[in-house]
């Protein structure tokens, strides 16, 4: 769990100061040092000059806000955990998997899988590290209600047998992949550990962003902490409740803030987030796919990695690496099955 942080330490922060930051989600110096002095000078009613001096006080206390070496750089992305999809050629295409501390996002048309896609990782983050787990829990943020636990339960059972079993024995749980009554034990331990909560507007959907990084705090340093975020859709609201070219500079400032608060949740406690994405047809496309992403250049930049998912035949998908910052560009072919997600 989180360790208890002295604010009042800080220059202009007294006890209600101090309450107030806590209240509003700040419980660490990092998640001050990292905050903009508008932002916390709207929550903690202070000035914004005051606000200022408190950030620059938590970064010195955090270490962090200066510049450092390579070498530190790359010892501090060696703590990267990679989030397995345990298709070998997409893990293969994302250099081992969904990487921590980033945003992947994955978009493609209606009913290619995407949803399929965060149910999958929900379950593969609990999984042992040597399966292309992460050994900890996720935060489901639904916001077309299309979680169902149902599918969790496919997907359990449709894991390979040694997977079962190494998870069975991760949770001490008796039996085996052919006790039926390890199995529900199982599945049970499993939807314990993924924190579901259906968005029902953009203003709800960035709250519960925030209210993430609340259930990361709490479950921080132990046994299982947050290791994945899904937000399944993170466009839907948006899109529809913002119409227009007049409100599209509104839309997108508010969709850069969500980002920045998954992200910033993504850094600080070195979790995997990944969303996905409605699309729209180019109209003025005359050559190639004229399928494009919604949320245009600033979704585009926030997206550590982006994934074009494309419907193939049958049962088939094909994956495609646009964007990512040190991974060359390719595709990969896996299959959505009752079991799950498969190799082709």
């Amino acid at each position: 769990m989180a360790a208890t942080i002295d604010f009042e330490s800080l220059p202009g922060v007294g006890p209600a100061t101090a309450d107030k930051l806590i209240d509003s989600g700040f419980d660490s110096y990092q998640g001050i040092a990292v905050a903009s002095p508008g932002e916390l000078s709207n929550t903690a009613d202070i000035g914004e000059s005051t606000a200022a001096d408190i950030i620059t006080a938590a970064r010195d206390e955090a270490d962090i806000g200066g510049f450092e070496s390579g070498t530190d750089v790359l010892s501090r992305r060696n703590e990267i955990g990679k989030l397995g999809w345990r298709v070998d050629k997409v893990d293969e295409l994302l250099g081992g998997g969904v990487e921590t501390q980033s945003i992947t996002e994955v978009y493609g048309e209606f009913g290619v899988g995407k949803s399929q896609i965060t149910h999958q990782l929900a379950v593969n983050v609990q999984l042992p590290t040597e399966h292309g787990g992460l050994e900890g829990r996720a935060v489901f943020i639904d916001t077309e209600d299309c979680f169902r636990p149902e599918r969790i339960g496919q997907m359990v059972r449709g894991l390979p047998d040694e997977v079962l079993a190494a998870t069975m024995n991760q949770r001490a749980i008796d039996g085996g992949p052919t006790d039926e009554a390890a199995m529900d034990a199982l599945l049970e331990s499993v939807l314990e550990r993924i924190h579901v909560a259906k968005a029902f507007n953009s203003n709800h959907q960035m709250l519960l962003a925030e209210k993430a990084q609340d259930i990361a705090a709490e479950y921080e340093g132990s046994e299982w902490p947050v290791q994945a975020v899904c937000v399944d859709s993170l466009t839907a609201h948006f899109r529809a409740e913002y119409v227009g070219r007049g409100e599209l500079a509104q839309r997108q400032q508010k969709l850069n803030r969500h980002l920045h608060d998954l992200s910033r949740l993504a850094d600080l406690y070195n979790t995997a987030v990944l969303v996905t994405n409605q699309v729209q047809s180019n109209p003025d496309s005359y050559f190639g796919d004229p399928t494009k992403p919604i949320g245009g250049n600033i979704l585009g930049h926030k997206s550590t990695v982006r994934l074009y998912l494309k419907n193939s035949k049958g049962t088939k998908r094909i994956v495609r690496l646009v964007d990512a910052p040190s991974l060359p560009d390719g595709e990969a072919v896996m299959r959505v099955e009752t079991e799950g997600l498969m190799p082709e």
